[in-house]
């Protein structure tokens, strides 16, 4: 499976069976009514992405804790399965916290269960996903496996501004589609660009009026229009400087991007803080493994063809397991 993405110059070509992506109707939230944020935000969300209350799972987390362990996790996994029909496909947790189960992202845990030998040798390479560069078809339909997003809440005003850019990344009739940049930089933290290999080729894609560009550099200074930015380091400056469009992707291959709230290095949050919709992160030391990081190839290919944030962002990471997406999962700006 992992030689589909060793070619990564075939990106540069657009692909010739647009999907359909996921919608709302085939999205469930999942609302901690211990944290008045997301009970207000995920209400919200609820009426500008027209969820039915079918789809609305609420549950108790008391505490906002950063980490669950893996019975307390379990127990809250069966009870939100336990209220999902069957045409439910993804699922969106709205907190910031908890956002891990002992070595594992909570989406991660989430979708493909706890992973007790991961977390007892997390070094190890980790359990590929059966999702991975997935051709078509259904996550849990087809593949048995519900995708998992975050939606954080630094802010009431932030997580609605990220909801905002989710909707409006999505093509409008009689509206034309604005010039776009995928940035992908090879940095001086060199254990960092294990996935540089993985980068697409520079050059301009006239139907989707994207143009991708490499460069050797720390950081993006001043770029406008820019829907993808994948880098390595364990911080990255200049975010200010840098304007994303809505529904763009971006992350850093660094080890603990995923510890949202109490990381020694940058947190996925920075990205959208800045802007982006949605990134990824690790919330262990994954040892520099590309396959735990999402792979630049898989994923504009995928963006590109029409599936949602949550789907391209899932079928780029080869072993998530130690891995938290976050984000507005419904972000499609090529359905």
């Amino acid at each position: 499976m992992l030689a589909l993405c060793l070619a990564p110059a075939a990106v540069a070509v657009p692909a010739s069976n647009p999907q359909r992506g996921l919608d709302a109707e085939q999205l469930a939230i999942v609302i901690n009514d211990d944290d008045p944020d997301s009970v207000a935000i995920g209400e919200v969300y609820r009426k500008r992405r027209g969820i039915q209350a079918a789809n609305v799972v609420h549950v108790r987390i008391p505490g906002r804790p950063q980490a669950l362990e893996p019975g307390r996790f379990e127990a809250l996994r069966q009870e939100i399965d336990s209220r999902l029909g069957s045409g439910i496909e993804a699922v969106l947790m709205i907190w910031t916290a908890p956002y891990k189960v002992g070595c594992q992202g909570i989406t991660a845990a989430y979708t493909l269960g706890f992973d007790a030998a991961l977390c007892a040798h997390p070094c190890g390479p980790g359990r590929l996903s059966r999702y991975f560069n997935a051709r078509g078809g259904r996550p849990y339909g087809d593949y048995g496996m519900r995708l998992s997003m975050l939606l954080p809440l630094v802010s009431q005003a932030q997580a609605k501004a990220l909801i905002e850019r989710g909707i409006d990344s999505q093509p409008a009739r009689g509206r034309r589609r604005e010039p776009s940049h995928a940035w992908y930089l090879t940095t001086t933290e060199t254990a960092r660009n294990a996935r540089a290999m993985f980068f697409p080729m520079a050059g301009y894609l006239p139907a989707h009026k994207l143009t991708v560009h490499r460069l050797h550099a720390d950081a993006l200074d001043g770029a406008s229009g820019v829907l993808v930015y994948q880098t390595g380091k364990a911080h990255v400056d200049k975010l200010d400087t840098v304007r994303f469009l809505p529904g763009a992707l971006a992350d850093h291959l660094t080890s603990h991007g995923g510890e949202l709230l109490d990381s020694s290095q940058m947190s996925s949050l920075r990205w959208l803080e800045a802007g982006a919709t949605a990134s990824y992160g690790t919330v262990g030391e994954p040892c520099n493994h590309w396959q735990k990081f999402p792979n630049p190839s898989v994923l504009l290919r995928h963006y590109l063809n029409g599936d949602s944030a949550v789907e391209a962002y899932w079928k780029s990471v080869a072993s998530p397991g130690q891995g938290v997406f976050v984000g507005e999962p419904l972000a499609a700006p090529f359905r």
